[in-house]
């Protein structure tokens, strides 16, 4: 009797799942994707903007992961993977834009960090001091990166940069989010005895990179990667640490979509999850006309707080920890100019902003200068990302004041005035899993606490990067399916 799936979500997770269960369990395989939504994609889009196609979800990917290169090979897709131009990054700080300075793990310094042109006299000072301050760390322990870093530091250091950075992965604040989760390396230098912050992100930097998380352009979700100003690996002879797809990350998702040759249903929401004797039962639709669909494994490929409820019933360890991971809400904003309107625009791959400046967005990415595709046609294209947990309400007005904000801020930033030739505005409401203290130890307990025939796939497990969706994924099928084929 051939086997029967589910996967709940058809954004990136969900639909890597499916494929990979098409070719694990064959042709006669049913397999049955459910999104709430009407379209494929999650929180990854790809929109005409000029007539071309333009991310205004994640961006990129990270290179040095094997994920997505592989799965772009296996799909036929490998000749549309791009890289980077080489354009540096830039930071907007005390009023000033300058530099991402080198030498930084996601914006802790190491010992060959260069903060001068960030920093001020006694923010450098700070930093110069924080090797020789007592330390006291707790091995296996968990806290919130902006306040080590406040108490080794001092304000400017998780203002200026960390904050910055981390914001732009996680659309949230260095103040909130787990060291752990965030830049594991770092804690594990700490765990290992280092004697100072400054000496575990130089043992960090030497050894394994910090977790996959997705930059302002490499995440699952609005914006991501120009962020840590590397692209181009250190030590690697010119190896792209970032790459992208042409034509979009559309490209990708129907390429998935079809190979998967699964059945999928759009606009079509599971609201109940049921154990029964030969596996499970998911319940669909609307309350009044309920349809019931059993199946013999499932898929969560949806939020953490939408698995949590759908886990309630059959799993409550887990959903109780599934339910404590927060959302944050942000928009992109992506606009297309003609190249003598943009002519003032830095030749940077984009543009992080500090806490405190007196601008709406959190960070511009200069596609055209980043991506050379996106500029062959002679427009310039750019993309702003407004939005951290916490400022939803912000976030609550119309489209044409959320362009007509960040004009104003690159009126300021770069003296562009002129009207744009095309503009996308996208929301993304609950688009970024907050990384949190104890993070590790809540998907933990949720992995640990699902039954057979069941998992959960997505951003909130193991990094918020498209490879680390890829790799939960892909993960989860290939345990279903050696179970279902073993008890078949």
């Amino acid at each position: 009797m051939s086997a029967r799936v589910a996967v709940v979500g058809a954004g990136i997770s969900g639909l890597a799942a499916a494929h990979r269960f098409r070719t694990l369990l064959g042709p006669d395989a049913e397999i049955v994707v459910l999104e709430q939504r009407d379209r494929v994609g999650g929180v990854l889009r790809t929109v005409e903007l000029a007539g071309m196609p333009f991310d205004v979800g994640a961006e990129a990917f990270l290179a040095r992961r094997p994920e997505v290169p592989a799965l772009l090979r296996e799909l036929g897709l490998d000749t549309l993977q791009t890289h980077p131009t080489g354009a540096a990054a830039s930071v907007r700080a005390g009023g000033r834009t300058g530099p991402l300075p080198p030498g930084t793990l996601l914006g802790v310094p190491t010992s060959a960090a260069r903060l001068d042109g960030l920093l001020s006299t006694a923010g450098m000072a700070a930093v110069a001091a924080e090797p020789g301050l007592p330390l006291s760390w707790e091995p296996g322990s968990d806290v919130a990166l902006g306040g080590l870093l406040r108490a080794r530091f001092g304000d400017e250091l998780p203002d200026r940069l960390a904050d910055p950075l981390l914001g732009g992965v996680y659309a949230g604040r260095v103040d909130a989010l787990g060291l752990r989760a965030t830049i594991p390396a770092l804690a594990a230098a700490l765990d290992g005895g280092a004697t100072s912050l400054t000496a575990a992100a130089d043992t960090a930097s030497r050894g394994t990179p910090a977790r996959e998380s997705g930059s302002p352009s490499a995440r699952v979700g609005p914006d991501t990667r120009a962020s840590r100003g590397e692209e181009v690996a250190p030590g690697t002879s010119g190896t792209p640490v970032f790459g992208a797809v042409r034509g979009g990350y559309r490209v990708l998702l129907d390429a998935l979509r079809e190979a998967a040759a699964a059945d999928v249903r759009l606009g079509t929401t599971a609201r109940e999850l049921h154990r029964t004797s030969s596996g499970w039962q998911l319940v669909l639709g609307p309350t009044t006309s309920p349809e019931l669909l059993d199946v013999d494994a499932v898929v969560l490929a949806v939020p953490a707080p939408a698995a949590a409820k759908l886990l309630a019933g059959v799993a409550p360890g887990a959903a109780a920890a599934a339910g404590e991971v927060e959302l944050a809400s942000s928009v992109v904003v992506g606009l297309a100019y003609r190249a003598a309107d943009a002519a003032l625009l830095p030749p940077t791959s984009g543009l992080l902003i500090a806490t405190g400046e007196p601008l709406a967005a959190k960070a511009f990415t200069h596609s055209s200068n980043k991506w050379a595709h996106l500029g062959a046609d002679g427009t310039v294209r750019l993309r702003a990302s407004l939005g951290r947990f916490g400022e939803a309400a912000s976030l609550q007005v119309d489209d044409a004041e959320l362009v007509a904000r960040v004009r104003k801020d690159l009126a300021a930033l770069a003296g562009i005035t002129a009207e744009p030739v095309d503009v996308h505005v996208q929301r993304w409401g609950g688009g970024l899993p907050q990384y949190g203290v104890h993070h590790l130890d809540r998907m933990r307990a949720v992995e640990d606490g699902l039954p057979g025939g069941l998992a959960v796939v997505g951003a909130a497990l193991h990094g918020v990067g498209v490879p680390a969706c890829v790799a939960t994924a892909r993960g989860a099928a290939e345990r279903l399916a050696v179970s279902l084929t073993t008890v078949g």
